[in-house]
């Protein structure tokens, strides 16, 4: 069996860290692993629990450096892993014990593909999952398009895991999926980290990580640059609890400038310089700038950076005048900061209640 490396990024969060470990170093069919806990700075017992629960576990590897940022915690385990294929994991994450399994079964069926990725299933804070199948709903492009539109390949997933019997009631009817997706991926992303599993030699072609986009954003750059590379798959079956509503997780709403900004930071230069590679309508590529824009000027409006949203507002009106709630944000960036302060309080009390 090939080595296969997987790196877990991880910062203070101890709580949870061992969860994650514990489901890569359960795979079923998978021991020839390596685990690359990269310590981006913790402050926490971290360092304690790695030396306590895997000190005689050859299989975990201990990194620890300044803080950097998930991105800069990614890149220092891709230096260190050693494997034929290379994982992503989240530290609040955890795997299904069969995820490998199935994966590297597609790679190997399909060699022309580069990375595989799947659904996901959501669990809130308790590990409840509320959601079998997020990955639709996290991700808005795969509602935009049919499978059809995005994939040019589908077949049953049974017939590519046939040789593993134990997999048939995990997998039923499911799809596989796999084709060119990078003009579909510009309107936005449909790949989830830490259900992703590549190739080392598409990884070589991709390159690290972008360590200026900080707090979010570097994982939509970096799979976006992975699937404009060449073929990717799409496991339609959860192969991994995503967990949601931590106090910690990047994508909590005080980041969503960030979000916003690290968004168009990333399509920006892709629809200037290579527009020729994006095969969509420009009717679609005005869309997405005109929501992206929108996005960063309501995320602006929320923080109180009313000049910044109101430019962005009229920005995104510019590429498409007939969206839902424009209006109605370009109304609150020029309304009296009491009336505003008092509507945002409101909006919390009704999001909440």
């Amino acid at each position: 069996m090939p080595l296969i490396s997987v790196i877990i990024p991880t910062f203070n969060r101890a709580y949870c860290l061992e969860r994650a470990i514990n489901s890569v170093l359960a795979q079923q069919m998978y021991s020839d692993l390596e685990v690359v806990v990269v310590d981006d700075g913790s402050t926490d017992d971290t360092e304690a629990l790695i030396r306590i629960r895997y000190t005689d576990e050859k299989r975990v590897i201990y990194l620890h450096q300044p803080n950097k940022g998930v991105a800069g915690a990614r890149n220092a385990g891709f230096a260190t892993a050693r494997g034929e294929f290379i994982a992503l994991l989240d530290s609040d994450d955890v795997w299904m014990p069969w995820k490998l399994e199935l994966q590297i079964a597609c790679l190997q069926r399909f060699p022309e593909i580069g990375m595989v990725w799947s659904d996901m299933e959501a669990m809130n804070p308790d590990g409840k999952v509320f959601d079998p199948k997020y990955i639709r709903n996290m991700y808005s492009t795969f509602r935009m398009y049919t499978m059809k539109e995005l994939f040019s390949h589908q077949c049953k997933l049974h017939e590519v895991a046939s040789f593993a019997p134990s997999l048939t009631a995990k997998i039923g009817d499911a799809n596989f999926y796999s084709g060119y997706i990078f003009s579909h991926m510009v309107m936005g992303s449909l790949v989830h980290t830490s259900t992703t599993v590549l190739r080392r030699e598409r990884l070589e072609k991709v390159g690290k990580f972008n360590e200026e986009l900080k707090f979010s954003g570097e994982d939509f750059d970096f799979h976006l640059r992975t699937c404009r590379v060449g073929l990717v798959g799409f496991v339609d079956v959860s192969t991994i609890r995503y967990q949601r509503g931590m106090t910690d997780a990047l994508t909590r709403p005080e980041n969503r400038v960030h979000m916003a900004n690290n968004f168009l930071k990333t399509i920006l230069p892709i629809i200037k310089n290579n527009r020729n590679e994006i095969k969509l309508p420009d009717a679609d590529i005005r869309t997405t700038l005109a929501d992206a824009y929108n996005w960063l000027g309501e995320a602006q409006l929320d923080s109180g950076d009313i000049k910044s949203a109101r430019q962005n507002i009229w920005i995104s009106l510019k590429y498409k005048l007939r969206q839902p709630r424009i209006f109605t944000l370009l109304i609150s960036a020029y309304l009296p900061q009491s009336a505003l302060a008092f509507l945002r309080k409101l909006k919390r009390k009704l999001t909440t209640s």
